[in-house]
């Protein structure tokens, strides 16, 4: 399979890289990098370190090639569905944050809580739900979202 069948995707051309962002459907997509020097009309070859992460990449290798010939994509398994909720909700309650939103106004978006009186607030549930939302999200910013990228391991 040559670099031309890559040709559906996003492709940025950086100073030392082509940059691919290839569809895999399901609005899922694959970040490849090509050095800017290789040959586009060789075939393409995946080299895999042989660290822990080589499982992880391994993955996202069977899920390229299936993509590459049309066949069904196996599903990103990185995250669960209750993760990919919950990671969702940090983002928005980190955003209500940045424009100025109060806990009790993000809970409302969020949770859909409705106006609670101040006694109702202090004693809601949502109220500790948005703080934890919002340890989460900057410790995600912190760096913690390249966790979303691995798959979970047995210890």
């Amino acid at each position: 399979m040559a670099a031309t069948a890559l040709s559906d995707a996003h492709e940025r051309v950086g100073p030392e890289a082509h940059h691919i962002l290839h569809p895999l459907g399901g609005g899922d997509h694959l970040h490849l990098v090509l050095p800017n020097d290789a040959p586009v009309d060789i075939g393409l070859v995946a080299i895999v370190p042989l660290g822990l992460e080589g499982f992880d990449r391994v993955k996202a290798i069977v899920r390229l090639l299936a993509s590459l010939h049309h066949r069904s994509v196996p599903p990103d398994t990185r995250l669960t569905g209750q993760q990919r909720a919950r990671a969702r909700r940090m983002l928005q309650a980190f955003d209500g944050r940045q424009t100025g939103a109060t806990h009790k106004e993000i809970a409302e978006v969020i949770f859909h809580t409705g106006k609670l009186t101040r006694d109702e607030w202090q004693a809601a549930s949502e109220r500790h739900a948005v703080m934890s939302l919002l340890e989460g999200a900057e410790a995600m910013i912190a760096g913690g979202y390249r966790g979303l990228l691995r798959h979970r391991r047995r210890s």
